[in-house]
């Protein structure tokens, strides 16, 4: 049974008790005819509060006898009183003692279980969440839901263009919940989970409204916030690093979040700073602006992405078989793969000399494709970004992918899941992103390119 329904019934049962008092006092007073309606008012809720307890717990469960036991004792007393057979006192205690029999039941016999929801919005970022999803679906107590939500790219007027839903997309150990059939607003979980904090605060994509961080807030107990990227640890002494990073820690997500997870001390202690700061500047009061409250709010307690990254390196991840033309030899031996990453940031700042480098490294990959084989995993918000701020770029930019997809020698990876990107290759070369932070735990080597 959910928390919120136990204290209803808890609830309930305190109704229940003023009304047996109510019915003591009547019948002192000889309202005889009052008393019996009471009667017959406590035995109809008791009927609706059996049948609710038997919803959850089942047929025959220990706490719908007790109900019925005091449904019985209702009866009796009903008829004893068209008698004239029975004192106030011992209508008092009698109804007190069946009512209480219900109420240890309900505190001893039905078990609580929390609701917790999971709001991914690209399946990419999944790994973000999934292995505290995992952990909530084996515990006994919890029930947990996967409820992919849509989102939308953004138009240069910001208006709402096109929505994407990737629900199809996730693991397929991964229980998926339609998001339009969740009615979180009735339902109430516990715990909300999310990986997307902007809200309407980003200028490329949103999340559908409906899920913006703010009105999640209203419907739980508990809004938990965890960013979908890695920062890495973070020297305080080094400001120029601390002022790149600090627009992540101040969004709606992050404000009207109950906590917040990020994967390290370091990360946290930037996050309470510059939070700190920002909420000053933008006039927020209370315990925005307590350090002793934010310290318990922010939690250093590590990232599940580093827990995905752990979990591929003991079990490799499948790989489509398409691909495996293109990473084994004709023996049959894999050749050395390299994972090759570009970000937005880069194309973006950059532009025309980041595409000319791109073909560069096309080119030499190409050269050595009998011993090397490239895998190209671009940012999975590549396209969106670039479509919305710099139209042109990006019709260059997919100009080369799409050379490089029909030329058939090295793989594209635009899957969901990066497990296989950073599982199977030997090396990463790119540009410096949150990437690199995961696949510093492989121990594998990594070379940023310098653009």
């Amino acid at each position: 049974m959910r928390k919120a329904q136990w204290e209803e019934i808890l609830d309930f049962i305190k109704s229940l008790y003023q009304a047996h008092d109510e019915i003591k006092n009547a019948f002192g007073q000889g309202s005889i005819v009052i008393v019996q309606n009471m009667l017959s008012e406590c035995q109809e809720f008791a009927r609706l509060l059996g049948e609710a307890i038997e919803r959850t717990e089942g047929e025959g469960h220990v706490t719908v006898k007790c109900v019925e036991d005091y449904c019985e004792e209702l009866f009796h007393i009903y008829e004893k009183i068209g008698d004239g057979q029975i004192h106030e006192n011992k209508i008092g205690k009698s109804l007190r003692k069946a009512l209480l029999k219900i109420e240890n039941s309900v505190k001893n016999d039905i078990s609580i279980k929390k609701e917790v929801v999971f709001f991914p919005y690209k399946a990419s970022m999944w790994d973000s969440l999934e292995s505290i999803y995992f952990a909530a679906k084996e515990d006994s107590d919890c029930e947990a839901y996967c409820v992919p939500i849509p989102y939308f790219d953004l138009k240069p007027d910001h208006s709402f263009g096109q929505m994407h839903y990737e629900g199809g997309e996730y693991p397929e150990n991964v229980e998926v919940i339609d998001w339009e059939a969740y009615r979180f607003e009735e339902r109430r979980p516990d715990e909300i989970y999310i990986h997307n904090g902007y809200d309407n605060w980003n200028l490329v994509t949103s999340v559908h409204p409906r899920f913006y961080s703010e009105n999640l807030k209203q419907y739980t107990d508990k809004l938990v916030y965890i960013p979908y990227f890695i920062m890495g640890d973070i020297d305080p002494e080094d400001e120029k690093t601390i002022e790149a990073k600090k627009h992540f820690c101040f969004i709606p997500g992050i404000i009207n979040a109950d906590k917040v997870i990020v994967e390290s001390k370091s990360v946290r202690r930037l996050y309470i700073n510059e939070y700190l700061k920002a909420a000053k500047e933008n006039g927020l009061s209370g315990q925005h602006v307590d350090r002793k409250y934010l310290e318990k709010k922010f939690l250093g307690v590590g990232s599940p992405k580093f827990d995905k990254v752990a979990e591929m390196e003991r079990e490799k991840p499948k790989i489509p078989k398409e691909w495996e033309k293109y990473i084994r030899k004709a023996d049959g031996q894999y050749k050395k793969i390299v994972m090759y990453n570009n970000s937005i940031t880069s194309l973006l700042k950059n532009e025309e000399n980041m595409l000319k480098k791109i073909e560069e490294v096309l080119n030499v990959f190409k050269a050595f494709q009998d011993e090397i084989v490239l895998w190209w995993r671009p940012h999975p918000l590549i396209q969106s970004t670039i479509q919305a701020m710099r139209p042109e770029l990006w019709r260059q930019y997919q100009k080369i992918v799409n050379e490089y997809v029909d030329g058939k020698w090295g793989i594209y990876d635009d899957t969901a899941d990066i497990g296989g990107a950073v599982s199977f290759t030997d090396a990463y070369y790119g540009d410096w992103s949150s990437v690199v932070y995961l696949y510093e735990r492989t121990g594998k080597p990594i070379m940023i390119l310098d653009c």
